[in-house]
């Protein structure tokens, strides 16, 4: 996903340490999975039902942070079989 945000033109920077203020005052600093274009918080998930507490915490960076942004939940599962992928010589586990 990275290289296509980043092949769309897009800028993504990983790990970004974001500080977390409350009432004004500097608490804490949280470290966002991605943030593109120094505007929306991405947090990666790989579960098979986002818990609410995910998007609890999500709107919490929201509400202690300058961001105003981060993504709709959404889970969508694509299936693609190796066989209809032709040779798959750029994979390190490429078969004849």
């Amino acid at each position: 996903m990275i290289i296509e945000l980043r092949k769309a033109g897009l800028g993504v920077a990983e790990e970004v340490s974001i500080p977390v203020y409350y009432d004004g005052q500097l608490i804490s600093e949280y470290i966002a999975d991605w943030v593109v274009e120094d505007k929306i918080i991405l947090e990666l998930k790989a579960v098979k039902v986002l818990p609410s507490a995910a998007e609890a915490q999500l709107l919490n960076y929201l509400k202690s942070t300058y961001y105003e942004v981060g993504p709709r939940p959404e889970t969508k599962r694509k299936v693609y079989d190796n066989e209809r992928k032709g040779n798959l010589s750029w994979t390190t586990h490429a078969t004849s």
